[in-house]
């Protein structure tokens, strides 16, 4: 009768151990490699686990919106103020009221409306061949479009959202004539067809194949890493002006979500000192808190002015961003 008790003892703590334990459902577009170690450390803090599930921001939203009330996801993350502003739009986010997320997030990175918020920073600046490139001869990512870069400018896709949001937020600023013209500089300019990732550009910059490129400043920090004697150096742009031009990684917690109390409780850990730093740590990105300090990886580059601009214009303008592109033709 005892061992009895005591089996039914063990079963009852164990169930109650595991109606208490839950888990969070991330819908990601953030590559596992780079997000993992960051939810093993919340985890471990909290006990709370995160399962994701990655494919493209596109896919995922179109996903939110046909599961409804049915979707297993707690927390959608994309790499992109624009696929945010979309998914917002699209009412597959709720709004959140967190003065903890407030506090840490500048209110040009997040959402007005509490529905999404900046994670990380990434800067889409210049890199150039340290060769035969002077910094001096830079200046603001307009200035590319300039006849002297004729044959040696090399760019991403216009296919590429990063791009889109970059030409979006220039149409928000500037206004369509000014941007057309300098898009079409920038095709008039170009040393090779646009590539199909950053990489691959800088790659063509170290090659000699190109003199400068614009780009998202993570890809050479993981260049560098590789190979620091990789003959490349990062400018950043337009700090006379506006600021370099940044976009951010995100997230926002979907308006469905079956652990909505875990899945803020992770969002608000995300935009904390330790998580911010681990963000920067691990991604070569800049912290989207501004209380902390970049890694000591990418600090070498020195500090820089960005565009205090409100990143929602990136969604707000993407769609005649990537009309501009193709008229302009960016391909």
């Amino acid at each position: 009768m005892r061992t009895h008790s005591f089996m039914a003892l063990c079963l009852a703590l164990g169930l109650s151990g595991w109606a208490q334990a839950t888990t969070i459902t991330v819908y990601s577009e953030r590559k596992a490699q780079l997000i993992d170690p960051i939810f093993a450390e919340f985890t471990r803090e909290t006990g709370i686990e995160v399962r994701t599930l990655v494919d493209q921001a596109p896919v995922l939203i179109e996903r939110l919106a046909a599961e409804g009330e049915g979707t297993p996801a707690d927390m959608l993350m994309t790499v992109d103020a624009g696929s945010l502003w979309q998914a917002g739009e699209r009412g597959v986010l709720r709004e959140l009221d967190s003065a903890s997320l407030k506090e840490a997030i500048p209110a040009s990175l997040r959402d007005e409306q509490g529905r999404w918020f900046g994670l990380s920073l990434r800067a889409r600046t210049i890199v150039y061949d340290k060769r035969v490139v002077k910094p001096e001869q830079l200046s603001t990512l307009a200035a590319l479009a300039d006849p002297e870069w004729k044959g040696k400018l090399c760019l991403r896709s216009s296919k590429k959202i990063y791009n889109q949001s970059l030409v979006a937020m220039m149409l928000a600023r500037d206004g369509e004539a000014s941007t057309e013209s300098v898009v079409r500089g920038w095709v008039a300019n170009l040393a090779a067809p646009p590539f199909a990732d950053d990489m691959l550009a800088i790659g063509a910059v170290a090659a000699g194949r190109c003199e400068v490129a614009l780009v998202n400043s993570y890809y050479l920090g993981r260049m560098l890493d590789e190979n620091p004697e990789l003959p490349v150096s990062i400018f950043w742009a337009d700090q006379q002006g506006t600021g370099v031009h940044v976009n951010i990684s995100g997230a926002g917690i979907t308006r469905h979500a079956k652990q909505a109390e875990a899945a803020q409780r992770l969002l608000e850990w995300l935009a904390s000192d330790k998580a911010q730093a681990k963000f920067a740590e691990v991604n070569f990105e800049y912290p989207a808190n501004p209380r902390i300090p970049a890694s000591s990886k990418v600090a070498g580059w020195g500090n820089f002015k960005p565009d205090q601009a409100p990143i929602a214009q990136a969604g707000q303008w993407q769609a005649e961003a990537v009309k501009l592109m193709d008229r302009a033709g960016w391909k």
